[in-house]
C-alpha cells in the first residue's frame, strides 16, 4: 500500500485508484507538517494552495534528500502585467519546475506554458465540481425574475454594465466589495450612483445559503470575465448555477470554450454588444434558455461532488507519477 500526504479536506483515510492501486492518507495543513510527514509519504497532492506549493518546491530544491513526488491540483496563476510581476513569474517558473505534475480544471494551457512552463506534458485535465452539491438544498428551475451577475475573481463588471444598459430587463448584483475586487483583479469602475437604472444592488450576507437563494430567483446567470486571464475564473460559481438549472452566459477562455459546447452560451471577452445580444436571445427565447440550462444541469450533475473530484485527482496522480509500478 502507498502512503499519500495531502491537504485535501475529508480525503478518505483508505483509498483505491481506478487502476487498482491502494493506499492510506495522512493530512497536513502547514508547510512544517508537510516536511515532517513527507518523510514517510510515497507521494504528495497539494490542493489549491499556491503558497504551500512554492514553499515545498523551494525546500525540495534546497534539500533534495527530502523530496517526494508532488502533484499540484487547481493551481491558479495570473498573467504577468509589469516588470515586477514578470520577475515574480520567472521565480515561480523555476520553483514550479520542481513539481512533478499538475491537475487542472481547464485545457487551454497556452498562458501557463508561456509564462510558467506548464504545458500538456506536465499537466492533465480533470473536471471540477459544484461546491453546493450535497451541502445545500436548492430548487432547480430555468425561470426567474432577473439577470444575475456576481463573483469577485477577474470579473468584468464594466462590460456587463455597458451591455445591460442597452436592455430593458431587470438586473441584480450583490453589494460590491471593492477591496476584494482589487485583490482579485476584477474591473468595476462605474460609480454606484451611475449604474444603469435597471440594475438593483442586493445585500451580500456573505453565506453560501444566501447566495443559493439569490441564484434560485435568477432567470439568467451572467459571468463576464476579463480577456487577460490565463486560468479559470468562477468555475464553481457557474457549475453551481448550472446545477440549479440556470442558463449561464460565460466569457470565452479557459474552462469555458475549451470545455463547453451547448451547456452554456459563450461570448467573446470585453464585447458589450455581443454580450447584450446573448442576454437578449436567452431572455426572450424560452426554448434556447431551457435547452441550454438543461444541458448545463446534466453536465454539472455528471461532475459529481467532492468525492468524485478527489478520485479523479488521485487517478491522475497514480498515472502520471507512475505509482502503479510501485504497488
Amino acid at each position: 500500500m502507498l502512503r499519500l500526504l495531502t491537504n485535501f479536506e475529508r480525503f478518505p483515510a483508505q483509498w483505491r485508484s481506478t487502476s487498482g492501486v491502494t493506499g492510506t492518507t495522512a493530512v497536513a495543513k502547514t508547510f512544517g507538517e508537510f516536511l515532517r510527514l513527507g518523510r514517510s509519504a510515497d507521494f504528495i497532492i497539494i490542493n489549491c494552495d499556491s503558497g504551500l506549493t512554492y514553499q515545498l518546491a523551494a525546500a525540495y530544491w534546497l534539500l533534495p534528500f527530502l523530496r517526494r513526488p508532488v502533484v499540484s491540483n487547481d493551481l491558479v496563476l495570473r498573467k504577468p502585467k509589469n516588470w515586477r510581476s514578470r520577475i515574480t513569474a520567472w521565480i515561480k517558473r523555476a520553483l514550479l519546475s520542481r513539481i512533478d505534475h499538475f491537475t487542472l480544471h481547464f485545457r487551454m494551457l497556452e498562458g501557463y506554458q508561456k509564462y510558467f512552463g506548464i504545458g500538456s506534458d506536465r499537466a492533465s485535465y480533470v473536471p471540477f465540481k459544484s461546491n453546493i452539491r450535497g451541502r445545500y438544498q436548492y430548487q432547480v428551475s430555468s425561470d426567474g425574475d432577473y439577470i444575475f451577475c456576481f463573483g469577485r475573481s477577474e470579473r468584468d463588471y464594466d462590460t456587463f454594465f455597458a451591455a445591460v444598459a442597452t436592455l430593458p430587463y431587470p438586473v441584480a448584483i450583490l453589494q460590491p466589495n471593492f477591496e476584494w475586487f482589487r485583490a482579485n483583479g476584477s474591473r468595476f469602475t462605474w460609480p454606484l450612483d451611475k449604474l444603469p437604472p435597471n440594475v438593483r444592488i442586493l445585500p451580500d450576507e456573505g453565506t453560501d445559503e444566501y447566495l443559493v437563494q439569490v441564484i434560485e430567483k435568477a432567470k439568467l446567470v451572467v459571468l463576464p470575465i476579463l480577456a487577460s486571464r490565463i486560468a479559470p475564473s468562477g468555475i464553481s460559481t457557474y457549475l453551481s448555477s448550472m446545477l440549479m438549472g440556470k442558463c449561464v452566459i460565460l466569457t470565452e477562455g479557459p474552462a469555458a470554450s475549451d470545455i463547453f459546447t451547448e451547456e452554456v452560451i459563450l461570448v467573446p471577452p470585453e464585447d458589450p454588444e455581443a454580450l447584450a445580444e446573448a442576454i437578449r436571445r436567452a431572455w426572450e427565447d424560452d426554448d434556447l434558455r431551457h435547452r441550454t440550462a438543461e444541458a448545463g444541469r446534466r453536465y454539472s450533475e455528471s461532475c459529481g461532488g467532492e468525492e468524485e473530484l478527489q478520485q479523479r485527482v488521485l487517478d491522475q496522480a497514480i498515472e502520471h507519477l507512475h505509482l502503479s509500478e510501485r504497488r
